[in-house]
């Protein structure tokens, strides 16, 4: 049984009359009289009486035509949904974020693409940077928002517009009514650092600022996320240098300041597979694009 031959048939079920569905067809009578024939001698069943005057449904030929219907149905929405799946328009993207992203420009850019692309369906999956560069080598996210500068081989990225550190004190602390604090006056207190293993750039950022001030921190305490490195400091737990975007967290208890005659980066990219083929993929990073480093 052949598509076309369903096709066929419920034309002339409708028209009953071989001129006319052949007309509607775009085809000549004659292919249109075998086509009913092979359906009717493959089903061996007759699906329409007719004479010299006049064609009609059978009674098996009015039971068939609702289920040919059905079928006709599907493999025209089917058709469409691929149609719709090849231009971006439809389907399903993944997309890993590591924590401290939902401060910069990733929502902004989840919206923009909701905005464009409303049929896709984005499923944000929170990720350290580490596990996201495992996912994107196996094709288990279409692309992902990290903290890092660079990926590995057969991985792209872009970077996202640069953040910057600033100095994260508890608020009773004696520098936290100061305007800005000088990396020399924090020598000797206890930092709260963010681990290496989770995100070597985040920590290594940290570590270059030290080495640059001559200062060797005694670390603390380590976490696996900004916002907990945000929450000890509350505690009274020691001081960090964070992401400046984590002061929109609105965590209590903690202040922000400017580091005297610094503006480090800290770094973030928006990666994702080289070899990936994913229209919507596409449209992600094309309403990415404004919110990524010129030139880069």
């Amino acid at each position: 049984m052949k598509l076309h031959q369903l096709r066929y048939f419920a034309v002339l079920a409708e028209e009953l009359h071989f001129g006319r569905a052949a007309e509607r067809l775009a085809i000549t009578q004659p292919p249109l009289s075998s086509g009913i024939k092979a359906l009717e001698e493959e089903l061996g069943v007759r699906l329409f009486e007719r004479s010299s005057k006049h064609v009609a449904l059978t009674a098996a030929g009015q039971a068939y035509l609702a289920e040919v219907r059905v079928v006709l149905d599907r493999v025209a929405s089917a058709a469409e949904t691929a149609r719709a799946v090849a231009a971006g328009l439809q389907g399903r993207l993944e997309i890993g974020f590591a924590g401290s992203m939902v401060y910069r420009d990733m929502p902004r850019i989840v919206r923009a693409f909701g905005a464009r692309a409303p049929g896709i369906d984005v499923n944000l999956r929170e990720l350290s940077s580490a596990e996201q560069l495992d996912a994107l080598l196996h094709r288990q996210l279409h692309a992902g928002f990290i903290n890092a500068a660079a990926v590995p081989p057969r991985l792209a990225c872009r970077p996202l517009i640069p953040d910057h550190f600033v100095c994260c004190l508890p608020e009773a602390h004696p520098l936290a009514r100061e305007s800005a604090v000088a990396l020399p006056a924090l020598a000797q207190e206890g930092f709260v650092m963010f681990a290496r293993d989770v995100a070597p750039a985040n920590h290594d950022n940290v570590i270059a600022l030290f080495e640059r001030a001559g200062i060797h921190p005694r670390t603390r305490h380590a976490a696996r996320q900004w916002l907990t490195v945000v929450s000890l400091v509350a505690l009274g737990m020691g001081v960090a240098l964070v992401p400046a975007s984590l002061a929109q967290a609105g965590v209590q208890g903690v202040r922000f300041l400017p580091i005297v005659g610094l503006r480090h980066p800290a770094v973030g990219v928006l990666a994702w597979h080289e070899e990936a083929d994913n229209p919507a993929l596409r449209i992600f990073l094309d309403c990415a694009a404004p919110f990524l480093q010129s030139g880069a």
